[in-house]
């Protein structure tokens, strides 16, 4: 009889103590995502203009771009032709970045296209797409991928947009080996303008009197992020047709 009562007297003691418990695994959930959601970066708004399963191009709505200060528009959207496309992306190229000494020692790097043929040849055409509808306060994004395994890729990714003659490109990213996380967010689908790992490369650009000159940090310059960025004279290298919609 005794045994009885406790037994039954027990059980309500259990139920709160199971009650806390769940309360407190239930809390510490909902503390976790909040926090992963704090810690995770805003979604930029964009429009896509090509997708594939391993690339795309959209136009992405750039911050910088302030509706009150006309001057920060962007002079969207513009008419180019796929083969001055292709002649103003072929003469990109990359070098890997070596400090003074390694220059001294070893010379500068060789120079490597910024894109493979098929990149070239599928930039150039929905690029040429993009730009027609890009607006004064979008630029222009893409993405593409190498996939390797089910869990690594190599990418190469950036942006660019024109600001009167001149045309801003940006490689955020250049073969670089991405290894896709069991769990979390896939940043370089997602935010394919910033590096995922650390720039070691200069970007160039053939012709060379083409590209504008820009001041940078001492400290843009030691951590090689002077040199990710091109800024290129549109009228030095377009066909004359195109060169005059540039200047309107």
């Amino acid at each position: 009889m005794n045994t009885e009562r406790c037994t039954q007297g027990g059980e309500p003691g259990k139920i709160k103590h199971r009650l806390r418990l769940a309360a407190r695994y239930s809390l510490r959930i909902v503390l976790t995502s909040t926090l992963l959601a704090a810690c995770a970066l805003p979604g930029v708004p964009y429009r896509s203009v090509y997708e594939d399963p391993v690339n795309y191009i959209r136009l992405e709505q750039d911050q910088t771009v302030l509706p009150e200060w006309p001057p920060s528009a962007h002079a969207h959207p513009i008419t180019m032709p796929v083969e001055d496309l292709t002649r103003l992306l072929g003469g990109i190229s990359v070098r890997v970045h070596r400090i003074w000494l390694q220059t001294w020692l070893q010379g500068e790097a060789p120079l490597e296209p910024a894109f493979r043929p098929e990149e070239l040849a599928l930039l150039s055409r929905q690029l040429a797409a993009a730009l027609v509808e890009v607006q004064v306060d979008e630029r222009v994004i893409f993405y593409l991928s190498q996939p390797q395994t089910s869990v690594k890729r190599i990418i190469t990714s950036g942006g660019f947009y024109r600001h009167g003659t001149e045309l801003h490109f940006t490689l955020g990213n250049w073969q670089v080996q991405y290894g896709i996380p069991t769990y979390g967010m896939i940043y370089d689908r997602r935010y394919p303008l910033r590096a995922i790992a650390a720039k070691g490369f200069d970007v160039l650009f053939d012709p060379s009197d083409a590209v504008v000159a820009q001041h940078h940090s001492f400290l843009d310059i030691v951590l090689a992020n002077a040199t990710d960025e091109l800024v290129i004279d549109l009228t030095k290298i377009v066909s004359s047709p195109v060169a005059s919609r540039v200047e309107r």
